[in-house]
């Protein structure tokens, strides 16, 4: 267990290292607390530091892991839309995803509350890698596996399908993180699947000439 916080720890230092660092009176949005609190505990420190304000998220109350003014729990979904904006402000510089790891559930997420982000800010998506969960891993499990992989390649069309509106960064440490860097006011288009050529007749040919070239 030991292990897995350090690599979480350093997972999220690293994948927000420049925001955690350069952002001043940060407003940061967390999706999903956790019993350990380890992601909480740090965007917590940054905003006490930095005079910020954390907002965070989850199905289980667990407002008792801290008491700070800088800290605002709701207990409820993540799609509580109507409940959520009542509560919070208009706009964040961090917005942290870490509920439901389905594909289908995080594009819900993502698209809702992606405007809010200012120009600049992260949304920040983590549990995005399927190679911990490949069966011989350490943490073997198909459903993980499958559910993680769904989720990058979604936001891999995402990406392409915004290609001047953000910029997209991942972490394989662990169990994976993608953060997605808001460039422009527009709003995102919805996502396409990728039209690529690794089936292509051309592939096909190359693979062949490959092949036969190593002879």
């Amino acid at each position: 267990m030991k292990n897995f916080e350090n690599r979480h720890r350093e997972k999220f230092i690293r994948i927000l290292s420049k925001e955690l660092h350069e952002f001043d009176q940060p407003n940061i949005l967390e999706f999903g607390v956790s019993n350990k609190a380890l992601s909480t505990s740090i965007f917590l420190e940054i905003c006490e530091k930095k005079n910020g304000k954390l907002f965070s998220i989850d199905v289980i109350n667990y407002n008792y892991h801290f008491n700070s003014n800088k800290w605002f729990f709701l207990n409820c979904r993540d799609d509580d839309y109507e409940l959520i904006e009542k509560k919070i402000p208009p706009t964040f510089d961090i917005i942290y995803l870490d509920t439901i790891h389905t594909a289908k559930h995080v594009r819900k997420i993502l698209y809702h509350y992606f405007n809010k982000l200012k120009v600049g800010g992260v949304f920040v998506i983590d549990d995005t890698s399927l190679l911990p969960y490949l069966k011989n891993r350490e943490k073997n499990n198909f459903s993980l596996e499958i559910n993680n992989n769904e989720t990058f390649e979604m936001l891999l069309e995402v990406c392409n399908s915004n290609p001047h509106t953000i910029y997209l960064e991942a972490s394989f440490i662990g169990t994976g993180a993608v953060k997605l860097t808001k460039l422009t006011k527009d709003e995102l288009k919805y996502n396409k699947l990728i039209n690529t050529r690794k089936f292509s007749l051309l592939n096909f040919v190359r693979k062949i000439y490959l092949f036969f070239r190593k002879k």
